[in-house]
């Protein structure tokens, strides 16, 4: 299971995915074991982050990064700075 990263997205691809009218998740600085359920896509506004899928290479990510994280994968979140982002599951 792959994460898919676009770094700084265009305005306009923002838009026409309704990011800015998604839920904001904010995360201080820590480490946690997380299971997605279904597919989440997210735009970061702040942070970095250090994504290790089970079995797969860590993915940095945050400010201005768009992230598709698939269903069903397993992973630990390693944030380094702290978070805050807009997110929608499918």
């Amino acid at each position: 299971m792959e994460i898919k990263i676009e770094h700084q997205p265009s305005q306009e691809h923002l838009n026409e995915l309704n990011v800015f009218k998604w839920e904001i998740w904010k995360k201080e600085v820590s480490k946690f074991f997380w299971t997605y359920d279904s597919q989440e896509t997210c735009y970061f506004l702040e942070g970095d982050v250090v994504v290790t899928p089970d079995g797969g290479q860590p993915v940095q990510m945050g400010k201005g990064d768009l992230a598709i994280f698939p269903a069903g994968m397993s992973c630990i979140w390693e944030i380094r700075s702290d978070v805050k982002k807009h997110y929608y599951f499918d």
